[in-house]
């Protein structure tokens, strides 16, 4: 399905207005679940089978660090509460599910935590495959921005030719604040979600600059006409023209609730049959 990046600003905002709401709301037909286990939150989100939002669940939660699950425990009792959560909400059986991995990393570490949750995964793709599905792209990259890691897909007739991972992400950002203002860490990490002014920028704006370097280099060789920006961090006001600053030959484009679009993207792709444990 062909998902204009007008529709995910739609669905986005219909998601940020259920987020964590765990009023009844029952619904009878098929449903699609996905599971987004990323370095700073875990999310989880039910659509419809149009692909139309219906639970929202999301934690703050440092449970994943470089790729690895560093508390599964605690990742574990997440994604089962969320899930719990999501059910109970919707009046509705919650057997099978999606999830996504961060390029070049091993699958099954997501598999595994959601698989300990009760459930059977039925979808796992890459982070960044998952938003060029969704948005039907042809020739374009796809960048994740998570908390640790910037994920780059490059989509060539309509398909992943090529991706890569680099371990930054929001976490160097908020270290640079931390460092800028003499801020313990989560104090820097409220200050970075919570600015509007641009202030942050002027601090950051180095940090912003590498991760785009690092995805100019790997694009150069294909040449994408525009790249699509996802996670969290991208909501930083100013973030995406620096991007385009450094990516002066491309058009940049940013959903306007970019720290959703991902767990969407997945979530969308739940029942796709064709993307079981499937790597880039």
């Amino acid at each position: 399905m062909h998902t204009p990046i007008e529709t995910v600003n739609k669905l986005s905002a219909a998601i940020a207005a259920m987020l964590n709401d765990t009023g009844f709301a029952p619904y009878h037909g098929a449903v699609k679940v996905g599971v987004d286990l990323g370095t700073a939150d875990i999310q989880t989100l039910v659509l419809d089978r149009h692909n139309r939002p219906l639970a929202c669940y999301l934690r703050w939660a440092e449970v994943v660090r470089d790729g690895i699950v560093v508390d599964y425990q605690g990742a574990r009792e997440i994604v089962s509460e969320q899930l719990q959560c999501a059910a109970q909400r919707l009046d509705v059986n919650i057997e099978r599910v999606a999830t996504a991995f961060p390029p070049g990393t091993d699958p099954r570490i997501s598999v595994n935590v959601v698989e300990a949750a009760g459930v059977e995964v039925s979808t796992v793709i890459d982070e960044p495959s998952s938003v060029a599905q969704l948005l039907s792209l042809q020739h374009a990259a796809v960048v994740d921005i998570g908390g640790g890691t910037t994920g780059t897909a490059i989509v060539e007739q309509g398909r992943v030719v090529a991706s890569a991972d680099d371990p930054t992400g929001g976490h160097h950002i908020t270290l640079a604040l931390a460092g800028h203002y003499g801020l313990p860490y989560d104090k820097a990490e409220w200050l970075k979600r919570m600015d509007d002014s641009g202030d942050v920028l002027a601090v950051v704006r180095p940090v912003i600059a590498k991760m785009a370097d690092l995805v100019r280099r790997h694009i150069a060789a294909h040449a994408p006409p525009v790249i699509y920006l996802t996670g969290g961090c991208c909501a930083l006001h100013g973030f995406a023209e620096v991007f385009a600053a450094e990516l002066a030959d491309t058009e940049v484009v940013v959903p306007e609730r970019p720290l959703h679009l991902t767990p969407l993207a997945i979530a969308a792709c739940a029942d796709a049959p064709d993307v079981r444990l499937q790597a880039v």
